[in-house]
């Protein structure tokens, strides 16, 4: 699974960890996130993020 970089603070989303407080499973796809969730780091929304590739 693809992960994707905050264009705001440069959080990394990686779906193989999820977001454990914001109550993402391990395993969850970004695409998968409900569209209200917010970076962990600064807030930004899901609009602010971008694929990564390492």
């Amino acid at each position: 699974m693809e992960k994707y970089i905050c264009t705001v603070c440069g959080y990394i989303y990686d779906p193989e960890l999820g977001d454990p407080d914001s109550d993402i499973s391990p395993g969850t796809a970004f695409e998968d996130i409900p569209e209200d969730w917010i970076c962990p780091v600064c807030g930004a929304t899901k609009e602010d993020f971008e694929p990564y590739d390492e």
